[in-house]
């Protein structure tokens, strides 16, 4: 079991580690630029898109899981049926964005804090990074599907080919061209719409017998539809919640100050970083516990569930070493400006304990995912959210300051993991 956890595992943290790659590439670049408003700006533009690309990351989660278990019931018809219906939402929304993309500008930066200078370099990176919606969204399915087909190995091909065409870019533009913040918008758009045609690729080379299943029948695609948009419903919601923390981390870091922002938006690379090491194993959980549940093999599913754990334990412990010896060097990759290094310092501590704290929600969420048990992930979320981030934020801010924000971050991840744990006998009955 343990291989096969590997074999699903492995390619997905090796093409994850490429997504935090890309993102210290475009802070070293804006980082070694003459201004720190410039690391600020593509930190606040990207506050945007995660929570565009989140917001629609229910595509991707939604898919595996429901794929996965029409792969362990042996149901080709509804194995690409499922891919359709993703492709459409895919194709209707990111139209949707690109229509109304001024109108969600204005609104998104008189919501988001931070400084006049900030914004305007933000608004710049925003307007050429909008283009990539259509193919990030569509990559999405294609790789949530990937996934439910137990392929893990074309996700890691297409991502990783996606993040090196996207740093190489980004490179080029701003290094090259002398292009700023829009240097590494548009990398972002060559990448994306490279993964697109790589997945297009792939899908026909080994997947070609799903074509002849699409179809322009309404009965057909409206069957299991509903269980499809309830399930996606619910992960929509989830997924909010995660978009509300992230976003108000760095809306309120913004609002601090711009070296604030600075520092935090390095620090969270840390937490990403892990974070890409353990969605992983929680990527082979949602292929294998959908996978269980599909074929109603409930030994295989306990087993696999533990392994799982065991392999989330041993991250989390390594991790947490690994920040506590190297943490302050580890900031100096990312720039060199004397004010950001030393705020980076201060709160490091609340890295450094992160990954010990939180790798349980990780491996749960691929787990409830691959059940389609989405009811519970959006309720825990729910409460995670408002009981364990905004409320202690609000209570603590006015005597810890930014510590209010990083602890309030510490047990938002560690109660989605308790919460979950707590609603997993439901899961299994």
């Amino acid at each position: 079991m343990n291989k096969e956890i590997l074999r699903l595992a492995l390619p997905n943290i090796l093409s994850n580690l490429t997504i935090p790659l890309l993102g210290m590439v475009d802070l070293y670049l804006m980082g070694h630029l003459n201004s720190s408003l410039f690391m600020g700006a593509v930190a606040l533009g990207g506050v945007i898109f995660n929570f565009i690309y989140w917001g629609f990351s229910f595509l991707r989660m939604s898919i595996s899981g429901i794929s996965a278990q029409s792969f362990g019931s042996g149901n080709q018809q509804e194995m690409a049926l499922v891919l359709q219906r993703g492709l459409i939402i895919a194709v209707g929304g990111s139209i949707l964005l690109l229509v109304l993309q001024w109108p969600l500008a204005h609104i998104s930066f008189n919501l988001l804090e931070g400084s006049k200078s900030v914004k305007e370099i933000a608004r710049g990176y925003f307007f050429v990074r909008i283009w990539a919606a259509p193919a990030a969204i569509s990559l999405m399915v294609f790789s949530g599907w990937f996934l439910g087909m137990q392929n893990s190995v074309y996700p890691m091909i297409i991502s990783v080919s996606v993040n090196i065409v996207n740093v190489l870019c980004s490179i080029f533009f701003v290094r090259g061209l002398n292009m700023e913040a829009e240097g590494v918008a548009l990398g972002s758009v060559v990448g994306q719409y490279f993964g697109l045609i790589l997945a297009v690729y792939y899908f026909f080379r080994k997947y070609r017998w799903a074509w002849h299943f699409f179809t322009v029948r309404i009965e057909s695609l409206k069957k299991d539809f509903v269980r499809f948009m309830n399930v996606g419903r619910d992960i929509f919601i989830r997924t909010l919640g995660i978009i509300a923390v992230f976003t108000f981390f760095t809306s309120r870091s913004a609002g601090i100050g711009d070296t604030t922002l600075a520092a935090n938006s390095v620090l969270l690379q840390f937490l990403l970083f892990f974070s890409y090491f353990l969605d992983g194993f929680a990527y082979a959980a949602e292929a294998m516990v959908g996978r269980w549940f599909g074929a109603g093999k409930k030994a295989q599913l306990k087993l696999t569930i533990r392994l799982l754990f065991q392999w989330g334990a041993a991250m989390g412990i390594l991790f947490t070493i690994v920040y506590a010896m190297a943490g302050k060097y580890l900031l100096l990759l990312f720039t060199d400006q004397p004010d950001v290094i030393e705020c980076g310092t201060a709160f490091l501590p609340w890295v450094i304990i992160l990954p010990v704290v939180s790798f349980g929600s990780y491996i749960w969420d691929g787990v409830f995912i691959g059940a389609t048990a989405s009811v519970a992930m959006r309720n825990t979320m729910v409460i995670a959210v408002v009981f364990f981030f905004f409320l202690p934020f609000y209570l603590l801010y006015p005597i810890l300051n930014n510590h209010a924000l990083w602890l309030g971050m510490v047990l938002f991840m560690f109660a989605r993991g308790v919460l979950l744990t707590i609603l997993f006998p439901r899961l299994l009955k």
